[in-house]
């Protein structure tokens, strides 16, 4: 009689998702106030930080200056819908980074804060 004996590898979980849509709406800024006015007087400085929160470079979104269509912050929505499996139009990601630059911001940040999924990052080896 022989046995066979079989070893798995614990797979990466993800948590179920509470909802596949945005946990607040593009205007909804008053939620947190005073990340609504950080957003609104220091646009900028606030998308580094959210950038920074959600695990990418720093400066990333200083380069939407440089275009019509802020390209940072149309990959970072699309990026976070991507992640978070929310169901969403690139044609609403690019009204919104186009025109609603610190309520789009700020939309980012209230989600992360809603969803805290944590960043793991894994890394294997061949023995």
């Amino acid at each position: 009689m022989t046995s066979k004996m079989v070893i798995r590898q614990p797979q990466p979980v993800m948590d179920a998702q509470e909802s596949d849509e945005w946990g607040s709406e593009i205007c909804d800024c008053f939620q947190d106030v005073p990340e609504c006015c950080f957003a609104f007087w220091c646009c900028p400085c606030f998308a580094c930080m959210t950038t920074k929160r959600y695990g990418q470079c720093l400066c990333l979104p200083l380069l939407d200056t440089f275009g019509f269509i802020p390209p940072i912050n149309m990959s970072m929505r699309v990026s976070m819908r991507q992640r978070y499996g929310i169901k969403d139009t690139m044609c609403k990601d690019c009204l919104y980074a186009t025109f609603c630059a610190p309520c789009s911001w700020c939309q980012m940040s209230r989600e992360m804060s809603k969803r805290k999924i944590p960043i793991i990052l894994i890394s294997s080896k061949n023995t």
